[in-house]
């Protein structure tokens, strides 16, 4: 099965957090999204890798994803080498996606970056030939980093206006790791009841930077190719 854009995340609902609107946006445009989580989340404080799996499958039906796997790695000790990068050479052959997105190429969790670098290799080494994994080698156009805790520069948008709210409902099936009045778990910075406010404040001020309400800011790993100078907006 061929996919257009496949997104991988260190955690489930990283992707969802940064670039759900995007997502969402695509696959009413009927192009073939999918979604590849690393780990279950399971060293996070609130809930559990059975809770996270579930709400992510939620969440992925509710987005209408054509797939949604998780490849089980290590929580917070996943490390960039030979396994790993086997492992994921093996989906983007198999699904051999145009666009790949992947976790922020820095951040306040290490799993981001390490992530973020473990997919760049990755998607470089599924080019060659030598490495043998009885697919055909597949290599993607494009690998775009989505923008998660810290506030990094973003080297392009996408107008989400008419898709954050849906996002957000997606985002909120995630109910083990946002805010509950009635939850004993242990507080973290997502679990306040302001940080939803927070997602609101920086796609609209992205959206106010590029002339329309909400938008989500993607970082270019390769430099970013234009037909007209009119093609951008």
């Amino acid at each position: 099965m061929k996919l257009d854009i496949l997104a991988f995340g260190a955690h489930p609902d990283d992707v969802e957090l940064a670039c759900g609107g995007t997502l969402i946006k695509h696959i009413e445009q009927n192009l073939k999204v999918g979604i590849i989580d690393f780990t279950k989340g399971d060293l996070g404080t609130r809930g559990t890798a059975e809770i996270r799996t579930k709400e992510a499958e939620i969440a992925g039906k509710a987005m209408g994803l054509i797939i949604r796997e998780n490849l089980n790695f290590k929580d917070g000790f996943f490390l960039n080498d030979d396994f790993h990068k086997n492992e994921l050479i093996k989906k983007i052959r198999l699904y051999r996606p145009d666009i790949v997105l992947t976790n922020a190429p820095s951040d306040r969790h290490p799993d981001h970056g390490r992530a973020s670098q473990l997919t760049i290799d990755a998607c470089f080494l599924s080019g060659l030939e030598k490495i043998d994994t009885s697919q055909e080698v597949w290599r993607p156009k494009a690998i775009y980093h989505y923008i998660q805790f810290n506030n990094l520069k973003p080297d392009f948008v996408v107008d989400i206006s008419n898709y954050f709210n849906k996002k957000i409902e997606v985002v909120k099936k995630y109910k083990s790791q946002f805010f509950d009045p009635n939850s004993n778990e242990t507080d973290t910075v997502i679990s306040s009841k302001e940080f939803f406010d927070s997602i609101e404040y920086r796609a609209k001020d992205l959206g106010r930077q590029t002339f329309c309400e909400y938008a989500e800011g993607f970082i270019s790993h390769q430099l970013p190719k234009i037909d007209l100078l009119n093609d951008i907006k």
